[in-house]
C-alpha cells in the first residue's frame, strides 16, 4: 500500500513520502500562480481551479490567496465561493456541496497528530532524513453551508445542508442540517426557520 493510499484511507502515513511532496509540490505551484493571476482573469483562474481540485463545478470562485496541501482531494459543487485566505488541507478528501459560501480566513483542516509525544515527534531514518506520521479524517460541507469569517472545521466532520457556522468558531463534530452554530467547540445555537427570511429581500 502506497503512503498515498494509506493517508486516503485515514491510516498512518509518512508525509515525507516522495509521491506526497511531489503532489504537495504541484498544488503549491498551481496556489502561487492562481494567487499571482490577474483579478480580472475569471477564465485563467478557473483553468487552474480545474487543474487543482479533484472536481469543480460551475462558476466556482475563490479569492485569493487559496492555500491547498494537495488539491485534487477537495471537490467543489455548483456556486462555491470562498473569500480571501481559504485554507484547505485535504490529506483526506474534502468533498464540499453546491451553493456554499466560506468568509475570510477560513480553514478546512483533515490531518490529524498523535495526542501524545513519544508518537508525534520526529523520527530519523538511517540516512539521516526526518520524518514523522500522520493520519487525516474526511470533512463533508453540505449544499448551502455558509461558513463565516475566521471559521475553522475539523478532521471527520459533517456539516449538514442550508446551515449556517457562526464566525470564529472551531467545528469540531457533526453539525445537523438547517441549523445556526457556533462557539469553541462550535455548538448548535438554534434552527434556522421562516423568522430568519429578510422581510425586505427583493423576490
Amino acid at each position: 500500500m502506497s503512503e498515498y493510499d494509506k493517508m486516503i484511507a485515514g491510516k498512518l502515513y509518512d508525509p515525507s513520502d516522495e509521491e506526497l511532496t511531489a503532489m504537495r509540490m504541484r498544488a503549491r505551484r498551481l496556489c502561487a500562480a492562481y494567487n499571482s493571476s490577474d483579478c480580472g482573469d475569471e477564465k485563467g483562474r478557473t483553468e487552474i481551479l480545474s487543474q487543482l481540485l479533484g472536481a469543480v463545478g460551475g462558476e466556482a470562485m475563490m479569492e485569493p490567496s487559496i492555500s491547498f496541501d494537495y488539491g485534487c482531494n477537495t471537490k467543489v459543487g455548483n456556486n462555491f465561493f470562498a473569500n480571501f485566505n481559504a485554507v484547505i488541507l485535504d490529506g483526506a478528501p474534502v468533498t464540499i456541496g453546491d451553493d456554499v459560501m466560506f468568509g475570510p480566513n477560513v480553514t478546512i483542516a483533515t490531518p490529524v497528530h498523535p495526542l501524545l509525544i513519544e508518537q508525534r515527534r520526529l523520527r530519523a531514518r538511517a540516512d539521516g532524513s526526518m520524518y514523522d506520521y500522520e493520519y487525516a479524517k474526511p470533512i463533508v460541507i453540505g449544499d448551502g453551508v455558509w461558513l463565516a469569517s475566521c471559521v475553522t472545521v475539523q478532521g471527520g466532520v459533517t456539516i449538514g445542508a442550508g446551515s449556517v457556522i457562526g464566525a470564529g468558531s472551531v467545528v469540531t463534530r457533526d453539525i445537523p442540517a438547517g441549523v445556526i452554530a457556533a462557539g469553541v467547540p462550535c455548538r448548535v445555537i438554534r434552527p434556522l426557520t421562516e423568522d430568519d427570511l429578510l422581510k425586505d429581500f427583493p423576490e
